[in-house]
């Protein structure tokens, strides 16, 4: 994988990473690495992304056609072009009981997990035609596999997320618009302290023995740290990969709950 500290392995490239706002989030070291490696950043959220040197950042909805086309063409019209979109913007919620799940935890899954996805990748792909591109969507682990504890809204989502990738790969794979979705396992980011917390609450254990509990369960031993995700995310976005579309990469330490 590339170093995303230093260089410039997408120099001239044009970027946007949707759900970029938190700090500890994948989206956010995402859209550092990128802009280390020489690409314009641009990134949006909710209420905006932070922490970027050159951009405050877009507040969009994406589950909001009219926001998402609002963000592309603000995109096209400030930079003229645009080479990859990150769909980063996601939403974990509901319990591991499937029998408790409610119809608005269903709803919000589908619609920002992937409606969401399909939203960005609508509007942005006219725009990516004339000199082709990389579209990575950040789906998870539990796209490729079911885990127990995971909430199976989540699971469906993340599974429909890899099956639009597939699906995006296929058709446009002859205007050079290369499709991926990046599958992280655990990844120390704010969602995973909630899920350490809910861990720890279900086994009436403390918070270190939580994460002892999940470290037994990766290969490597540990879970990512955001900067490891961004790595591979530079990976696909990059001429290192002009060759790979249509994939899933298991960003995992390891776990392989599927194939």
């Amino acid at each position: 994988m590339p170093d995303s500290t230093a260089g410039s392995l997408l120099a001239g490239k044009v970027a946007i990473v949707t759900g970029a706002a938190h700090p500890k989030g994948i989206g956010h070291a995402i859209a550092v690495a990128m802009q280390r490696q020489g690409a314009t950043v641009i990134s949006s959220d909710l209420s905006g992304a932070v922490g970027l040197q050159e951009n405050n950042g877009i507040a969009c909805d994406v589950t909001d056609r009219q926001q998402v086309n609002a963000l592309i063409d603000h995109v096209i019209e400030q930079h003229v072009r645009l080479d990859i979109v990150v769909n980063n913007a996601g939403i974990g919620i509901g319990g591991p009981d499937f029998l408790a799940l409610t119809d608005q935890e269903w709803d919000l899954s589908l619609n920002v997990n992937v409606r969401g996805v399909a939203n960005v990748c609508q509007a942005a792909i006219p725009h990516m035609r004339a000199n082709g591109g990389s579209i990575i969507n950040v789906a998870s682990l539990a796209g490729i596999g079911a885990m127990a504890s995971i909430p199976a809204c989540y699971t469906a989502s993340k599974f429909a997320t890899v099956g639009l990738t597939k699906q995006i790969a296929a058709q446009f794979a002859a205007d050079q618009i290369r499709c991926n979705a990046l599958c992280p396992g655990s990844v120390v980011t704010q969602m995973h302290e909630s899920v350490l917390a809910t861990l720890a609450e279900q086994h009436n254990i403390s918070l270190e023995q939580a994460q002892a509990m999940e470290n037994s369960a990766i290969p490597l031993g540990r879970s990512a740290r955001p900067g490891e995700v961004a790595d591979a995310a530079v990976y696909l976005a990059s001429d290192l990969s002009l060759y790979v579309t249509g994939t899933t990469l298991p960003v995992a330490g390891g776990m392989s709950p599927g194939l």
